[in-house]
């Protein structure tokens, strides 16, 4: 998906408060954002103003459960991302991607759309022709680091990902390894992403890794996450230093889990771009208004989203300790 907001301010990666080196609980508000040009609503809570990264994960929209019955449903242009990677997680619904290497696959519930960008890559995203009545889902990103953030773009669409059972509870391993259960999906820093799905009243223990930084993000119903209650909205910020999270349902609940080790580089995330400096951003720009590098979206039927202005002043790459 898209950064389609119409005056994108600098994302300053690389959390400026610095990395807590103890368990934490800090409860991190999401801010309201709309995308045109539909109008889509999401809750964006990466980049956070308290809490930039979580690991390589930069940029976190979760969007439904939106009716999109007797409607088009989701329709994201053809639009361009270089230096990262975008993760399409459903709970509802599905999502229909396209890509300039000729990729076109339906993402489903369960299903894990992988899109890695490295040195360029076009892609579309819209619902389905024969679209379920409601969409609900979470977009996420991951900073590439220095080493492979130019290597060549690809696709993964992985159907069958491994789970964690407890009694009531169905943990989906998304990327990454959590107890053992790793997922086949690409990864380039030590990371993890997972989806527990909760009956009501239900209650699990997910092992941890002590050197990983955490936090977690309830996508539907309602969880106590470490003792603190959540419902859709906000990202509870975890810390470091944590072997196990306790997680408990309220009502019939999905919680994202999101982890890694903490992500030290400097960069530069201005619209759909992570670079490393300001004229990186720029040339990353103009490659996408002149056509070059990125290449068309085959199959896709409408225009490519034109590029936002750049802002007055110099992007400034950043890091985790200011």
């Amino acid at each position: 998906m898209s950064n389609l907001e119409r005056d994108p301010r600098e994302e300053v990666c690389g959390g400026l408060v610095g990395v807590a080196t103890a368990p934490v609980r800090e409860l991190l508000p999401g801010a309201d954002v709309v995308l045109a040009p539909r109008g889509m609503r999401v809750t964006r809570t990466l980049p956070n103003r308290g809490r930039r990264m979580v690991g390589a994960w930069c940029f976190a929209d979760a969007y439904g459960p939106e009716a999109v019955d007797g409607g088009p449903g989701m329709r994201v242009p053809p639009h361009p991302h270089t230096g990262l990677q975008t993760v399409s997680w459903l709970v509802e619904g599905e999502v229909l991607h396209r890509d300039s290497l000729g990729s076109r696959q339906v993402v489903r519930p369960g299903q894990l759309g992988l899109m890695t960008a490295g040195r360029a890559i076009a892609h579309s995203e819209e619902s389905a022709p024969d679209h379920s009545p409601v969409l609900h889902g979470v977009q996420l990103w991951v900073a590439l680091p220095d080493r492979d953030r130019h290597v060549d773009p690809r696709f993964e669409h992985h159907a069958d990902l491994p789970v964690l059972a407890d009694p009531g509870v169905a943990v989906t391993v998304i990327m990454g390894e959590l107890g053992g259960a790793v997922s086949p999906a690409t990864v380039h820093t030590p990371l993890v992403g997972a989806d527990a799905a909760m009956d009501a009243g239900a209650d699990t223990r997910l092992p941890l890794r002590p050197e990983f930084e955490y936090a977690a993000l309830v996508l539907a119903g309602t969880a106590e996450v470490d003792g603190v209650s959540l419902s859709p909205g906000p990202l509870l910020y975890l810390g470091t230093g944590r072997s196990d999270l306790v997680l408990r349902a309220g009502r019939r609940a999905r919680v994202l889990l999101l982890g890694g080790e903490p992500f030290e580089e400097r960069i530069v995330m201005w619209w759909n771009f992570v670079g490393r400096s300001h004229d990186e951003i720029v040339r990353a720009r103009e490659d996408w208004a002149s056509g070059r590098g990125f290449g068309p979206v085959p199959g896709d039927p409408g225009p490519p989203l034109p590029a936002p202005p750049m802002p007055a002043t110099r992007l400034k790459p950043r890091g985790r300790i200011p």
